[in-house]
């Protein structure tokens, strides 16, 4: 069977709100970016379509490395699946499934390839990850998005071309600056908070309406907290 390694993600700006998925999809025979828009969704449910569109553009049966930074997805495909189908689609709590739709999917598509469903650190540094990342906020936010499809080798030259990736709030506001962090500030439920790194912010606002941004001096983070505390 064909070897393949994807890289995909989802965001929604609001969670409810506008949201975009991504992917990366690497064979062979080279690399295509895939995506696409929803006019009114959830960070999982884009988490979820990403994965799903992603296995179910491959043409024929493949060995499949998927790479997400979503525990929702990894979690959901690999352990509490199992479970619900045996509940019929109820939780413990005897609780209907949310996104009970797209885990069929999910399921109907995953069982045609051989899969191994692994977990990436969103903001890591992992080119192909960042990328499916700018890709799925790209969409989000409604922009034109340019998707690559080519060689490997054309493909490093592409993402040379590419800005730095960055951290979007859900409010749609972004930084331009790129570089290492000083911090990443996030707001929730009228709370402001800081965060030396990446993965402590993502704990606190993935999934969840909520807005952060990645600030580059002490001076930027305390006038952007002043800005969301007002």
């Amino acid at each position: 069977m064909k070897e393949i390694t994807i890289y995909c993600d989802g965001s929604s700006i609001g969670n409810p709100g506008p949201g975009g998925w991504g992917s990366v999809v690497s064979s062979e025979v080279g690399i295509k970016e895939i995506g696409g828009f929803d006019v009114s969704t959830t960070n999982n449910r884009m988490e979820l379509t990403a994965a799903i569109q992603s296995l179910a553009g491959l043409h024929g049966a493949s060995n499949v490395a998927l790479y997400t930074d979503s525990r929702y997805v990894i979690n959901g495909i690999t352990k509490w699946v199992h479970s619900w189908i045996q509940n019929g689609w109820l939780t413990k709590e005897k609780k209907d499934v949310l996104n009970k739709d797209l885990w069929e999917k999910f399921v109907d598509v995953a069982k045609k390839h051989e899969v191994i469903f692994k977990h990436v650190a969103g903001h890591a540094g992992v080119s192909q990850n960042e990328r499916a990342d700018m890709i799925a906020n790209g969409y989000a936010r409604k922009e034109i998005v340019k998707l690559f499809a080519g060689t490997e080798s054309e493909y490093k030259e592409f993402l040379k071309g590419m800005p730095k990736a960055r951290v979007v709030s859900k409010s749609g506001s972004k930084s331009k600056k790129t570089g290492p962090a000083y911090s990443y500030v996030s707001v929730l439920g009228g709370k402001v908070m800081t965060h030396k790194t990446w993965a402590e912010c993502e704990k606190r606002v993935k999934g969840k309406k909520a807005k952060y941004k990645k600030v580059f001096s002490q001076s930027e983070e305390t006038t952007l907290k002043k800005e969301w505390s007002a």
